[in-house]
């Protein structure tokens, strides 16, 4: 991205978003091969201590 320093703080948003769109096109990420939020740790009910009651 191009120094930003000189801009103003909108004309700064807009180039930022341009920047974030095109960086998403041209990089798009893989599809994921597991389930969301499968690789979380999981938590035993009795370590949750208060949470639970």
């Amino acid at each position: 991205m191009a120094n930003t320093a000189t801009l103003s703080r909108e004309e700064r948003k807009k180039a930022k978003r341009v920047a974030r769109k095109k960086r998403k096109t041209e990089k798009p990420l893989p599809p994921r091969d597991y389930a969301r939020g499968s690789k979380k740790p999981k938590v035993k009910k009795m370590a949750r201590g208060q949470s639970k009651r």
